[in-house]
């Protein structure tokens, strides 16, 4: 493995990056590809089919498992934690139509406003990856309690104006640090970061484990 931390934006935000985290991506595509079809998420913040992984999906389990044991140096090293709890892990695929898309899947979005929360992302295949964003309005790169209310107030409105994916800098977002997406790249970052997958247009979606852009999704709770 390949640790690096990176720091992004006026804040100076962590995101560690880890390469060749597994050394088998072609295996943990398989199993994902086991539990396809994934169902649609509907509403929400994710454009796409997503597979939540439980105690019965014992292959599929243990992996997450791995990943979560196999992080806990990076997390600890990068954010300050001395342990952490499972919250949820899945397998994911960006596969809705650019005109499809709902406002809020047309912006960068967080995950939580809790610091404690944490996204640990694995790339199971070669794809432009994620990238983090400041809102130019309010210069509000992470969220937390005292911000939440004033983001959402002001990134509503540009949400319902916005078409298809966002992947670069626009008028209402500023791009400061991306994150390439390389398979068995494995990346930590707090939820409350504004960040959004990167999907440039006319990027060829799939709901194929085997062909899509197939990720792994993990989320902790640092203590």
């Amino acid at each position: 493995m390949k640790p690096a931390l990176r720091r992004f934006g006026r804040g100076q935000h962590p995101v560690v990056v880890v390469d060749n985290f597994t050394g088998n991506v072609g295996a943990i595509v398989e199993i994902a590809a086991a539990l396809a079809p994934f169902p649609p998420i509907g509403e929400g913040f994710f454009p796409g089919v997503r597979r939540y992984i439980t105690p019965e999906d014992k292959a599929a389990f243990a992996y997450a498992t791995g990943v979560l044991q196999a992080a806990g140096a990076f997390v600890g090293g990068a954010f300050g934690f001395d342990s952490y709890d499972w919250v949820e892990a899945s397998f994911s695929m960006v596969a809705t139509p650019p005109d499809r898309l709902t406002p809020p899947q047309r912006a960068p979005h967080f995950d939580s406003a809790d610091h404690a929360d944490l996204a640990i992302l694995h790339y199971l295949c070669d794809t432009e990856g994620t990238a983090f964003y400041r809102h130019r309005l309010t210069g509000i790169e992470q969220v937390d309690a005292t911000n939440t209310d004033l983001f959402v107030t002001h990134a509503r409105p540009a949400a319902l104006t916005a078409h298809g994916y966002i992947h670069d800098s626009d008028r209402d977002y500023e791009r400061i640090g991306h994150v390439e997406g390389i398979a068995d790249r494995l990346v930590i970052y707090r939820g409350a970061l504004l960040h959004s997958g990167i999907i440039p247009p006319g990027k060829e979606l799939s709901t194929d484990p085997r062909k899509g852009r197939l990720t792994a999704n993990l989320f902790v709770y640092g203590r």
